[in-house]
């Protein structure tokens, strides 16, 4: 039975009824059409409700993972920033322009890859988030959202120090070092790297001062010019400097280890080559191939503080090598004038034949082999050769690191022992005496300046304008030998002797120029300035002494006077280009503003 009730319609949906009664549901009486509209709406409606609820159940998980989604990016992008700051040195103004040109060059790389990606439908983000999601799934559940944000400052300090720590390990694992190296400890370093590549250093300074030494010896045997003596002592200079080149694409390639224990072969040959010479063409050979043979100590040493030894000790590890390897011009003084007065300049020469041989074998047999870089690993490896000698700060450090650190070893070489003889008329002990305090200098010269530069680094002051104050120095003290300043002479020339240890800071300089990658190209090119401008001014001393006529087997003092004034002059000309601003680094600090300025405004 049916209850009857009265129902007010408004003409609209009086019309909609009587149109759905009439085409719609023909044959149903309008009564019928309202009980069952006013029993679907009155009723439970199961199915239409569970698809709501589904349907916003899927919206909220859908922003529930867009949440953690954003929150895995920021934390990813956060991290990664936090992680640049830690890794990236700070750069001088002068590599800024290099660097703003190296970043365009990869961001162009990154764009094209990106768009590699999108057109293949990879998304490199999407196969993050998913690992990032698994690993968070996997982990129990963080504190609420607040508690994380109030984090503590032990906490804080915590997460620094993994990050550190994870940093360390990262740049361990960059460097191209020999699996296992990474658990040695710092003495196990010094002991199987460190030192084996100081004893080779320290056989190239014995070889390179050991003719003031003998000077006398070989004159009085073989009866020789000064212009004999400059050519003798200065072809180990030639060779010296011919091998850079080749020996810094092999360092580069096949390591320090492989390349120092090769090249001391022809070290060890040349020493015994010039122990059995009788004539002067083959003191020539073997003072040649000594030359060869001690070419890759200075630039294999770098080389291996850079493989083996965190980055920020490099500059002071090198003043400690070159420190100890000088004891090697120490060697060449009073104690090497003592051997020669027991055993002669040829059993001497043996016995450096010997120490060439045993250290080869050392630095083969207990140095760590070092796995070579792929080339197609960095982009460090597009740097070649043209690269180094085709840039303009390259060309504005070589002049002057060659004619202030080439003239230093040329007359600590052979010309200090002769201006001493002929000059001032020492008598031999008090000559060895003044070498002696010489190589000290070298020697304690390369320590200091070491910590210095460290020092000054942390204050802002560059190693270029600290070698811009040694070569002013270095001017001076020859000045006062050649005008014969009323001050002893061993004052000049301990300040000369300890500028030939300034390479510590033309490597320092070189170092901000080019990355360790082509550390070995990079230190080599400049080596072959230092080199070849030791050969150079060794043999023009020679030319320009000799143009005065010897009395008594000595030349006057004004023929080293002259010479030592040629020296002078083309330092004083580098210095001068070296201090001039360079149009290319004037600019490269606005062109790199510019350039961030602009991919600013993309942004």
């Amino acid at each position: 039975m049916k209850s009857r009730i009265g129902v007010y319609l408004s003409q609209d949906v009086a019309a909609r009824l009587a149109v759905a009664v009439a085409v719609q549901r023909p044959g149903q009486s309008r009564s019928a059409l309202v009980e069952a509209a006013l029993d679907r709406y009155l009723g439970p409606d199961e199915e239409d409700g569970e698809s709501v609820r589904d349907c916003i159940g899927i919206m909220n998980r859908q922003l529930e993972q867009l949440a953690a989604d954003v929150r895995l990016v920021s934390e990813a992008v956060a991290l990664q920033a936090r992680f640049q700051f830690a890794m990236a040195p700070r750069l001088p103004a002068a590599a800024l322009h290099e660097a703003c040109q190296r970043g365009a060059e990869r961001f162009d790389e990154f764009a094209a890859q990106v768009s590699a990606r999108v057109h293949q439908g990879r998304s490199l983000v999407r196969e993050t988030l998913d690992r990032l999601g698994a690993a968070v799934q996997s982990a129990p559940d963080d504190e609420p959202e607040e508690t994380a944000r109030s984090q503590t400052g032990a906490e804080s300090a915590a997460a620094d120090r993994d990050v550190t720590h994870s940093v360390d390990d990262l740049q361990a694992h960059a460097s191209p070092r020999q699996a296992g190296t990474g658990q040695m400890s710092m003495w196990q370093l010094t002991l199987r790297v460190f030192l084996p590549f100081v004893g080779a250093y320290y056989l190239s300074f014995l070889f390179r001062t050991i003719n003031a030494t003998i000077a006398g010896s070989l004159a009085a045997e073989f009866g020789l010019s000064a212009g004999h003596l400059g050519l003798l002592t200065s072809v180990y200079f030639l060779t010296f400097a011919v091998a850079q080149i080749p020996i810094g694409i092999l360092l580069d390639r096949y390591g320090p280890r492989l390349v120092q224990s090769a090249v001391l072969l022809a070290a060890a040959a040349g020493a015994a080559l010039f122990a059995v010479s009788d004539h002067f063409l083959l003191l020539l050979a073997g003072r040649a191939l000594i030359g060869l043979g001690v070419a890759a100590a200075m630039t294999s040493g770098l080389k291996a503080l850079l493989l083996w030894f965190p980055g920020e000790r490099v500059p002071l590890l090198n003043g400690l090598m070159v420190m100890m390897a000088a004891s090697g011009a120490v060697t060449a003084t009073l104690p090497a004038d003592w051997l020669v007065a027991s055993i002669g300049w040829r059993g001497l020469f043996n016995l450096l034949a010997l120490g060439s041989l045993g250290c080869s074998l050392l630095i083969f047999l207990i140095v760590p082999k070092v796995v070579p870089a792929s080339p197609s690993a960095s982009g460090a490896a597009k740097i070649g050769l043209k690269t180094i000698y085709a840039d303009p700060r390259f060309w504005r450090l070589a002049p002057l690191s060659a004619t202030c650190i080439g003239t230093a070893w040329s007359l600590q070489g052979l010309w200090a022992a002769s201006w001493f003889s002929d000059v001032e008329s020492l008598s031999r002990p008090a000559l060895l005496q003044n070498l002696l305090m010489m190589a000290v200098a070298l020697s304690l010269g390369a320590l200091l300046l070491g910590v210095v530069t460290d020092r000054l680094r942390r204050r802002g002051i560059g190693p270029d304008q600290l070698l811009s104050s040694i070569a002013i120095l270095f001017i001076a003290a020859q000045s006062a030998l050649i005008v014969r300043l009323p001050l002893p002479s061993w004052i000049s020339w301990v300040v000369i002797a300890s500028v030939g240890a300034a390479t510590v800071l033309s490597y320092a300089v070189l170092a901000e120029y080019f990355p360790k990658e082509v550390a070995g190209r990079a230190n080599a090119a400049l080596n072959v300035f230092h080199i070849g401008g030791a050969f150079a001014l060794q043999c023009l001393t020679g030319l320009v002494v000799q143009l005065w006529p010897a009395a008594g087997g000595h030349y006057p003092a004004i023929a080293y006077q002259a010479a030592f004034g040629v020296n002078a002059a083309l330092q004083i000309a580098a210095a001068i280009w070296f201090t001039l601003p360079s149009r290319a680094s004037a600019w490269s600090g606005e062109e790199c503003q510019q350039f961030v300025e602009r991919d600013l405004r993309r942004a």
